[in-house]
């Protein structure tokens, strides 16, 4: 019986050698290696060296070396068939039988790897060709250097759909490999094969050996494309199509360059290439991406793999809307079966309409550095998610969220590992319910983690008016001081959903309410405390919330909802505007405590109950009548 050797290939990159090698005989960690004691010569000093890296184990006292499989044939005295079947059944993989056509596929994909190597060249080629200079400025518009440009092999795809096939033509390859290496598509009229990338910034994806094996390509600025015969609209992004070389669900872009940085820098998993790039452009060397498709088992398992540390733990940074929120929520549910002692990951969320890209260019490196400080473990994320603005007023809803964490803790196939998220679980159970019905009543949208960490969750459907008209009031209060003793009663009441807001309202109502009191002044409207903005954000500065103030008074989309906020409007506008934006959010907590008395009245109908929901309906109509 003779394997594939793509299957060894296959084999051996999912396999961490560590792990094989460290199952039967003990390995401590040394640097970015570990070391041991060798198992086929006698020694006391260990010589014996594991490096999951290159996937190879090397004894400098007897010169034993090899990959995993010759390790398990030599430790284990088995055959190579032997030591394959083995490996492969540990990780779920099923050892096919070799044919001719196998052996005659390894050879055609030695060519189609020589064929992607040749295809990226020339789009290198491309973007510094001085016939493209204006692509070239693009590109370093974006803020990418020369290095980085270099590092990432970055090119350009021409707008002729001839250009790169005649090229490779020339230098051997036939249309049939071209195609089956998806930089060229059959025609469907019948013509010549055309490239499948056209007037596009390209982005060369590598296996893990660093080999060229698919590409990415992004479109360019519609002032720098030909005019469009049609209304089409190009995607943004394409990807190449899975090929014999390159599997979307099985390779992470730039995963070359993190695992050589993985040492000294956290693995980031974000969305796309100039994500990716823009990271590694301000420090962040450890990020990846996935390549148009949600992250799956195989590609958590390599971000695992490539962190030479004993505590693997990638930071999964997913853009701040709803679409952000759900990739969040299905990468939880793929992660939980494959959770295990020391492997897990953390979450982090970008404000509503950003990504790494756009947030790092607007706010720089040191603030998204806080941002990722601020990851959530995974326990907390699955807590925020299952319990945010949702009401837990009554047995049989308490019951029934401690029935389906039970459960996601159940999902966790290691055993030490599910107890202790059942635990986990259960603590912040008896917190929740511990407090009395009325402070469990509501679980708020933001749920403040261990260790200080803060988990936001994105603002969705109803939720947004609760979340953002608070934001705005802040906004106002800040760059707005002077009209403090006019809304000091309504600062005291804003609910700030998130944690960070919150220090920075109390900081604000401090500073404020410190001032009139050193000038022995009280708080009212014939009395003006006279803090003007700069000495207020000098304290702030002072109390070490510069960065949270920044992102709320710099981010131009509040403004959009509420230009009265902006610095230069008259006190007078401002105030005029607070109280329209006040009043509209006393309304939306208004309605949503309604909508929990109705609630609770359709689930125990006490007298208290409906007494209550009485009360709210005849506040209801005096608030009516007073807006008419």
């Amino acid at each position: 019986m003779s394997v594939s050797p793509r299957f060894l290939q296959e084999l051996r990159d999912r396999l961490t050698l560590s792990d094989v090698i460290g199952g039967r005989i003990k390995l401590t960690r040394a640097g970015r290696e570990f070391k041991g004691c060798c198992p086929f010569h006698r020694e006391k000093t260990p010589s014996f060296h594991v490096n999951d890296d290159k996937q190879f184990f090397h004894c400098f006292g007897c010169g034993a070396h090899g990959d995993a499989l010759a390790f398990v044939m030599r430790h284990d005295n088995l055959s190579f068939i032997e030591a394959v079947e083995q490996l492969a059944s540990k990780i779920g993989m099923q050892v096919p039988q070799s044919t001719p056509q196998d052996v005659a596929q390894s050879k055609k994909d030695k060519g189609l790897h020589s064929l992607c190597e040749a295809a990226a060249k020339w789009f290198e080629e491309q973007l510094h060709n001085p016939r493209n200079r204006e692509v070239l400025d693009y590109v370093k518009g974006r803020g990418f250097g020369d290095e980085i440009i270099d590092a990432f092999r970055l090119g350009y795809a021409p707008s002729d759909d001839q250009a790169l096939r005649n090229h490779l033509n020339q230098a051997g390859y036939s249309d049939a490999q071209m195609i089956e290496a998806g930089v060229t598509k059959a025609s469907t009229r019948g013509t010549a094969p055309y490239a499948f990338f056209r007037d596009r910034v390209i982005f060369p994806v590598m296996d893990a050996r660093g080999r060229v094996v698919a590409f990415g390509g992004r479109v360019l600025p519609e002032h720098m494309r030909p005019p469009s015969r049609s209304d089409f609209t190009p995607p943004k992004y394409i990807n190449s199509a899975d090929t014999p070389l390159f599997h979307k669900g099985r390779t992470l872009y730039a995963g070359q360059h993190a695992r050589l940085a993985a040492n000294d820098h956290d693995v980031l998993v974000v969305e796309g290439y100039m994500d990716v790039i823009a990271c590694q452009q301000a420090g962040f060397k450890g990020a990846v991406a996935p390549l148009g498709t949600a992250l799956t088992e195989e590609q958590i398992m390599i971000l695992w793999k490539m962190i030479p540390h004993d505590n693997k733990e990638p930071i999964l940074c997913f853009d701040g809307d709803e679409a952000g929120y759900r990739a969040a929520v299905r990468a939880a549910d793929r992660i939980l079966p494959l959770l295990k002692s020391s492997h897990s990951v953390k979450i982090a969320f970008l404000p509503e309409g950003d990504d790494p890209d756009t947030f790092i260019r607007e706010n720089g490196g040191d603030a998204f550095k806080q941002l990722l400080n601020r990851a959530a473990p995974l326990v907390e994320f699955l807590w925020a998610h299952n319990t945010a603005g949702q009401t837990f007023v009554t047995p049989e809803q308490r019951a029934g969220l401690s029935t389906k964490l039970e459960n996601l803790a159940l999902i966790i196939p290691d055993a030490q590992l599910q107890y202790h998220y059942k635990q986990a679980f259960r603590e912040k159970l008896n917190k929740l319910f511990g407090f009395g019905w009325s402070k469990a009543g509501k679980s708020s949208t933001s749920v403040r983690g261990g260790g200080g960490v803060q988990i936001k969750l994105p603002p969705v459907g109803q939720r947004q008016a609760e979340t953002m008209i608070p934001r705005l009031l802040l906004l106002t209060a800040i760059n707005h001081p002077e009209i403090y003793p006019y809304i000091h009663e309504d600062c005291h009441r804003l609910d700030m959903d998130d944690y960070d807001l919150r220090a920075l309202q109390d900081a604000y109502i401090d500073i404020l309410e410190n001032h009139a009191g050193a000038m022995e002044v009280s708080i009212d409207a014939e009395t003006v405390p006279d803090l003007d903005k700069t000495a207020l954000l000098s304290q702030i500065t002072a109390r070490g919330l510069t960065e949270i103030c920044d992102r709320l008074i710099k981010n131009e989309r509040l403004y959009v909802h509420a230009g009265f906020a902006r610095p230069d409007v008259t006190p007078e506008k401002v105030l005029e505007g607070w109280k329209s934006l006040m009043s509209r959010w006393e309304k939306t907590m208004f309605s949503a405590d309604l909508n929990a008395a109705k609630q609770m009245l359709t689930k125990s109908m006490t007298a208290e109950d409906e007494g209550r929901m009485l009360a709210l309906k005849q506040m209801q109509m005096e608030q009516t009548e007073e807006s008419d």
